[in-house]
């Protein structure tokens, strides 16, 4: 007798073959037959008119501290995805020095650079562990979906180098302990190891994050304790300029070449503005490619929506000369952002020649007043920057800037940010499918009042698939769920295959998308997040097991939390 027997669908395996009817069972956790059978099963589902597909893999999320308050991982796993790969840009929370003050900075610089509320971070994580065996033995069966975490290079440089950590390079003697914590760590299930040196990744003091200050010694140093173990891999962000200078290439080569595994690197967004950039950056596989090494760039799954506010500063701290000021305290900023003078100088440095892919968001009658706080200013909302300057006779900036210091600095804005035209999308398309590329960049868990990019899945179905036509459906899925779980050497999944685990998400080919972005008060303390529902999937299985019922949670934890080793594999760049 089958646990689970699902029939009537059109099976999508993940293979990238046309799709094909037939019913799949499923027995202690594992995919035992696909194809045309009756069996008597425990529970049914009946997915006529429906597609059956391998979970989604989400290979770049921040759920490291949202784990702990919600342990179903949503709204990932509401949009079908049924694993999930933390830990990166180099900042995992393990391991811990165990001194308070360094799971204060760690809290503190997440909620800056990451945007969690620091007061959800403080209520709603423990923060009780060390090691990184211990961290993860405080999720083993408590998850929903499956989970997966790289090592931080933040959190490993402040355990070792406490407040050096930011400012300081590191001894050889330091490094060697960064390397035997590291060594620990992976030994204990890490699935690699994770490092930024992007300008835009700043700690709560407005300095740069501690694995900014390494030195390629210290970083190359680190990847050679990836190659030792099993099952790893290695993720990287190389800054934000927009073009990689031979320094970056060699950077990232090197690295994959030190630890012999595979790196991925975040975040390609296709634009057709600057496809000068985009060449330049996916020209980090050729690059890696002929040297014996292997870089991937993720994809971003579409033109995001960046919901910034003056308040909290991100979005906008990491415009060419803008960082200063937003460095400041709210008062002082205040007075800075009222002074004309500051303005003036503020709008050249983003018009400047050198500002790159900044310059297009300078284009401030383009930004969108997303939502306002004043009673006076509510038939604000929705209206672009430009026509309510020509309404009161201002300069778009200052209509801004002046908007904002009236609702104390909380204003939503959404800066025009490009990339929604026909040939954007199809330069997107083309980069999805492009072998030195994955789909990913989501960011699920992080930027939680900005960004609404976590919904990936259903977005690149709906808006890639469906309606733009940018590839077909069983592309899609392939390269949702084999290839993520192919390219990080992920055990049995990825393929609705007999043997392979049952992670499983049923969905209607014809509405399946993203419902409309709102504000969500469900995190600890009561701060808020930005959430979008699911349309169209029906049911998400994980490991055998129903775990959302249309999007509503059936109260069943029955994910995995990988190590490394025993859940993947190696493979070679």
């Amino acid at each position: 007798m089958l646990d689970l027997l699902i029939y009537g669908g059109t099976v999508v395996d993940g293979s990238g073959k046309p799709g094909f009817k037939a019913n799949l069972g499923v027995k202690d956790g594992r995919i035992v037959k696909i194809g045309d059978f009756e069996e008597e099963a425990a529970e049914t589902l009946d997915a006529t008119g429906l597609v059956v597909s391998p979970g989604f893999i989400d290979i770049h999320t921040h759920y490291d501290a949202q784990v702990f308050w919600d342990p179903t991982l949503s709204p990932s796993s509401c949009h079908g995805v049924t694993t999930v790969l933390a830990g990166n840009c180099g900042f995992s929370i393990a391991p811990l020095s165990g001194r308070a003050e360094d799971s204060n900075y760690l809290a503190a610089m997440l909620s800056r650079v990451e945007g969690m509320p620091l007061e959800s971070l403080k209520a709603g994580v423990p923060w009780d562990w060390t090691s990184f065996a211990e961290y993860l033995g405080k999720l083993d069966g408590k998850v929903m979906i499956n989970m997966g975490f790289l090592v931080g290079h933040s959190a490993l440089r402040r355990a070792i180098m406490g407040s050096r950590a930011v400012g300081e390079q590191a001894s050889k003697d330091e490094i060697a302990q960064m390397q035997s914590l590291l060594r620990t760590s992976l030994a204990a299930g890490g699935l690699g190891f994770s490092s930024t040196q992007s300008t835009s990744h700043l700690d709560a003091d407005g300095n740069p994050v501690p694995s900014r200050y390494a030195t390629d010694e210290e970083l190359m140093g680190l990847c050679a304790v990836v190659r030792e173990f099993e099952g790893t891999y290695l993720e990287f962000l190389p800054g934000i300029s927009g073009f990689f200078d031979e320094e970056t290439l060699n950077r990232m080569t090197t690295m994959s070449v030190t630890a012999n595994r595979v790196l991925n690197w975040n975040l390609l967004m296709p634009n057709s503005a600057n496809p000068a950039s985009y060449h330049s950056q996916l020209s980090a596989g050729d690059h890696a490619r002929e040297r014996g090494g292997r870089v991937l760039a993720l994809a971003a799954p579409k033109p995001p929506v960046a919901v910034i506010t003056l308040e909290s500063g991100a979005g906008f701290e990491v415009y060419p000369g803008w960082g200063e000021v937003f460095a400041k305290p709210l008062a002082e900023r205040k007075a800075l952002l009222a002074d004309p003078a500051v303005r003036r100088r503020l709008n050249d440095s983003i018009h400047a020649p050198d500002a790159g892919p900044f310059r297009a968001m300078g284009d401030w009658s383009r930004w969108l007043i997303v939502e306002t706080f004043l009673p006076e200013h509510k038939a604000l909302n929705g209206m672009t920057v430009g026509a309510y300057a020509s309404q009161i006779h201002k300069a778009p900036l200052d209509a801004l800037l002046d908007l904002g210091l009236a609702e104390n600095l909380k204003t939503r804005f959404t800066p025009a940010v490009g990339g929604d035209d026909r040939e954007s999308w199809r330069m997107r398309g083309e980069a999805w499918q492009d072998p030195r590329a994955l789909i990913g960049g989501s960011d699920a868990g992080a930027h939680l009042d900005m960004l609404d990019t976590f919904a990936f899945s259903s977005q690149v179905l709906q808006l890639g698939v469906r309606e733009r036509g940018l590839l077909d459906l069983e592309t899609a899925v392939h390269l949702m769920t084999a290839l993520p779980a192919q390219t990080f050497g992920l055990r049995d999944r990825g393929l609705l295959e007999s043997g392979y685990c049952a992670d499983i998400v049923v969905f209607d080919p014809k509405t399946i998308g993203c419902g409309p972005v709102y504000g969500r008060a469900d995190l600890p303390a009561g701060a808020e997040r930005l959430y979008a529902d699911p349309i169209g999937v029906h049911n998400v299985i994980v490991n055998g097991k129903q775990v959302m019922r249309n999007a509503e949670s059936t109260g069943q934890f029955p994910g995995t939390v990988f190590r490394s080793g025993r859940d993947t594999f190696t493979v070679l760049p």
